[in-house]
């Protein structure tokens, strides 16, 4: 199969959902901090209120927040979430407490969220299929546990409340922790591109029957979205029938009979990669996080290009001075095409930051937030994104028969747009 370099192409749309669900993941993480700080204040003081929490005790958070603005000014910027009250011993002292709608949404956010098509206990058990070994350190487990709607500590609950599917131990080699199966479900090793077209697989129509394997609409073929105005599509569709005439090989399966450096196994990390995006609430993470697992996922070391090579599956971004990657079909106009309930949780708390952000100390007058009610009345985003409106920019082709660039080599260039 002939490799077709692409070169990497910005997309505004995914770029501004990634930018705004960075600020909603660094406050929901801050929601957390300063309610576990509060309720450890109160159970060790006798008095019933509740001491503000400095700002400086969570400037070490920054890093993990994902923030490129400090806590303290991040805090300010959103006053319907965190009230700044003077420090009863330090006066001079920045600290903060939560609002009365931040209270409300972190009881919400910490409070299981129900979803029966996919709980986060299988979705994790999932993700553990995934690796070689069926276990993963938590080391590597706790920056997905945002993505992946987890508790704080999901690890000991997980194993307390399903000790027939989890079970933790700890590495010979140096110790780590570690959450492994305690047995295989095999009726979970279905991945999400076989569970889209479980219909067509089990009852095809006569129209599927005539569809080649390289159609998009056939089964077991990967959804593609390229940008509008992609160059030199011809040869991409060339490139796309011989991408999809290769067997579909299921991401639970074991691919030891596999050539590593055959086109079957480049198909397969595909399907890893899409799998594991599927996973996620939001569709998307961080490189970093795939990164930990390169090596229980059996990924190639140099699994970036991947994402550059076959942009109609994923984007690249590197907005707030990370790389993400995302799955492209999840999102259809800026909106998720499948939304989890954890998902439209976190669009309150963007509501309520947004309101906060334009009206500042009146923002709290103007929040429709009902304690008993779990509906809020969210105004339509300014800036509606479309996907397909902006990608403006063409990828630039070059065919050859040998290998693409290095990973380094494609950063820079992305870096240069």
């Amino acid at each position: 199969m002939k490799k077709v370099r692409l070169k990497w192409v910005k997309n505004r749309g995914l770029d501004h959902i990634i930018e705004r669900d960075t600020d909603v993941k660094a406050c929901c993480l801050l929601l957390e901090a300063i309610g576990r700080a509060n309720s450890s204040s109160s159970s060790s003081s006798s008095s019933s209120s509740v001491a503000p929490v400095p700002a400086r005790s969570l400037s070490p958070l920054q890093k993990g927040l994902g923030l490129t603005v400090p806590v303290l000014r991040f805090l300010r910027r959103y006053p319907t979430l965190f009230s700044e009250l003077p420090h009863p011993r330090f006066p001079s002292l920045p600290s903060f407490s939560l609002t009365p709608p931040a209270s409300i949404l972190l009881r919400r956010l910490s409070s299981p969220c129900p979803s029966p098509s996919s709980p986060f206990h299988l979705r994790l058990a999932r993700l553990l299929m995934l690796a070689r070994s069926r276990s993963l350190p938590l080391s590597a487990l706790s920056p997905l546990r945002f993505d992946l709607a987890l508790p704080p500590s999901f690890a000991s609950l997980l194993a307390s409340s399903h000790p027939d599917l989890f079970r933790l131990s700890r590495r010979p080699s140096d110790g780590a922790p570690l959450l492994s199966l305690a047995s295989y479900p095999a009726h979970l090793a279905v991945s999400a591109l076989q569970l889209r077209h479980a219909r067509s697989i089990a009852s095809p129509s006569y129209r599927e029957l005539r569809l080649p394997p390289s159609s998009a609409a056939a089964p077991l073929a990967f959804p593609m979205r390229f940008p509008r105005g992609y160059g030199g599509m011809n040869k991409v569709r060339a490139w796309m029938e011989e991408f999809h005439r290769l067997p579909y090989v299921s991401p639970y399966d074991d691919p030891a009979g596999i050539d590593p450096d055959s086109d079957l196994m480049e198909k397969r990390v595909v399907g890893v990669l899409h799998e594991l995006l599927s996973l996620t609430v939001h569709k998307k993470t961080k490189r970093n996080y795939i990164r930990a697992l390169r090596e229980e996922l059996s990924l190639p070391h140099k699994f970036t290009r991947v994402f550059t090579r076959y942009p109609g599956i994923f984007y690249l971004s590197l907005k707030c001075k990370t790389t993400t990657v995302v799955l492209r079909e999840g999102y259809e106009r800026g909106k998720l095409v499948e939304p989890h309930p954890m998902a439209t949780l976190r669009e309150k708390v963007h509501y309520v930051m947004r309101t906060g952000l334009l009206y500042r100390g009146k923002g709290l007058t103007r929040l429709v937030l009902d304690e008993d009610d779990h509906e809020v009345e969210e105004e339509e985003e300014d800036r509606a994104v479309n996907d397909d409106e902006d990608d403006v920019e063409c990828y630039e082709l070059e065919i050859s028969e040998g290998e693409v660039a290095s990973e380094e080599e494609e950063e820079a260039e992305m870096e240069e747009e």
